[in-house]
This record gives C-alpha cells, structure tokens and sequence, in this order.
C-alpha cells in the first residue's frame, strides 16, 4: 500500500513539475512546427487558454484522488493503482466529448451564418464589414469569434491575416472550408460572391443533415460498447465494500485477471468506437 500511494503521488509531482517546462516545438522535415497532440484536443473543446501543462495536472490530480479513494475503501493496491489509470484517463474523456459536441454545433449554425454573410453581401457592405457584422447579427456560438475578428482587422487592416487568426480560435473543419471559400472570393474577385455564399449554404445545410442522420444512427453503438466496457468495472467497483472477496485481487492471480480484463476492455473499446465511427472531417491548411 505504502509503495502504491509512493508511486501514485511521485507520478503527480512529476506532471506538475513538467508543466512549468518550456513548450517543446518539434521541427519535422519540412520545416513546419509540431506541437504537442494535446494541444488540437483542447482548442477544439474551446479551451485555448488552458495548457498542455497545466491540464497534465489535472489529469494527475484526478488520477491520484481516484487511486487514493479506491485504495481506502478496498485495502486493495492493485485495484487502486487500475481505477486512478481510470481517473487519470477521466479528464481527457471529457475534454473529447466537450470538442465533438462543439464541433457538432458549430455545424449546425455555419448555414445561418452563411445566409447573414449572403444577405450582407446583397445589401452591399464589403466581405469584412459583413464579416464583423456577424459579432452581432451572427450564431451566438460564433459570435466572440468574429467580434475577435473585427478587432483583428480594425486594428491591422490585413485581410487574409485576420482570417488566418479566426481560423485558429475557430478550430473548425467547417470554418476552416468557408474561411478558405471567403479568401478565394476576396482575392479573386468578381460579382459571383453572392452566389457562391448561397450555394456554399447549401452545402452546408445538406452535410450537416446527412451526418446528423448517421450519428443518430451510430449512437447506439458508441452507447453499447461503454455500457459493456463499463460494467465489469462498476461490479469491481461494488465488490471493494466486501473485503473478504476484493483482497483476492491482491493475489499474483489477481492481478493477471486484472491487468487481462483492463487490456480486453481497452482493445474491445476501441475496435467497437472505430468501427461505428464516421469519419472525422480534417481541417484545411490548419
């Protein structure tokens, strides 16, 4: 016991001192910056001011709470040690579930926000005065992100970089198609912008309808393969308040069950979300 809560809590001081480490940047073969996978994770959850570092902690935090509260309920370190990997997963769950949710918001009211661009278009304001206007007449979830855009090109007057930084506080696949429809238009030219906004609506609308159907279709899938991987783990959860049955898990036998059954779970989770997954729209020139 006493070597598990050891362990536990040097896990937790190391991802607190990780997080005041300066931010690592990979450089690749082309030259471009890599930054860290759970970077994209949190900007797509609207979290763009929390830090890899800091949500590391937390991430440990969760970790060794959930260790510490099975480990004093079961006197059971082997039980402990699998439900805090459990709580340390915990806050990366959520943040995943927060991104999808935003995302399959943001592609409900793109179509609206499209319209008001087409009809501001059509009463002749310019594309970055019709732009900023959605700060007030635009889709209430997208409305700080062009407020943000209007500061952005009043206080520089560079169109393409302003659309540049809506692109990164939007981290949106379908912002990131009518950011880049808007840039052509702009720099092309020409009286077909009107057009082109309708029939990009359209588009919108109809991709939006057609996903929607297939996720209210997969659901059940997503929804049974955590409902079985859940089960198992809830029941262990039940048995830590008989003592007489949940020390058997302190065996060596216990423990190969243990680490058998969260390996199976693991694979047999991921196999079932992969296969009733659809597939994830990548964002472009992101």
């Amino acid at each position: 016991m006493g070597a598990l809560l050891g362990l536990v809590l040097g896990l937790g001081l190391l991802l607190v001192w990780s997080s005041t480490w300066p931010p690592q940047v990979v450089t690749g073969t082309s030259g471009r910056r890599r930054t860290p996978r759970l970077r994209p994770l949190l900007v797509s959850a609207g979290l763009r001011d929390v830090g890899v570092g800091a949500f590391l902690t937390v991430c440990a935090v969760s970790a060794t709470a959930c260790a510490t509260v099975v480990l004093l309920a079961s006197r059971t370190p082997p039980v402990a040690l699998v439900f805090g990997l459990m709580g340390g997963y915990l806050p990366v769950a959520l943040v995943r579930g927060r991104a999808e949710r935003r995302l399959r918001e943001l592609a409900e009211v793109w179509p609206e926000a499209v319209d008001n661009l087409a009809s501001a278009v059509r009463a002749g304001l310019s594309l970055p005065e019709a732009l900023g206007g959605l700060a007030e007449r635009g889709p209430e979830p997208l409305r700080p992100a062009f407020r943000d855009f209007a500061v952005d090109y009043q206080a520089g007057g560079r169109f393409s970089d302003a659309l540049d930084r809506l692109k990164e506080r939007l981290a949106d696949p379908v912002g990131d198609r009518v950011v880049e429809s808007l840039r052509v238009a702009r720099e092309v030219g020409g009286g077909d912008l009107g057009r082109l906004l309708r029939t990009l609506s359209g588009y919108l609308r109809d991709d939006a309808r057609t996903r929607a159907e297939l996720q209210s279709r997969q659901s059940w899938t997503v929804n049974g393969a955590r409902l079985a991987v859940a089960a198992p783990w809830l029941v262990l959860l039940m048995l830590c308040f008989q003592p007489e049955v949940i020390q058997r898990y302190a065996t060596p036998a216990g423990v190969v069950v243990l680490g058998t059954g969260a390996a199976l779970c693991a694979v047999a989770y991921r196999l079932m979300v992969r296969i009733g997954r659809l597939p994830s729209e990548r964002r472009i020139l992101a």
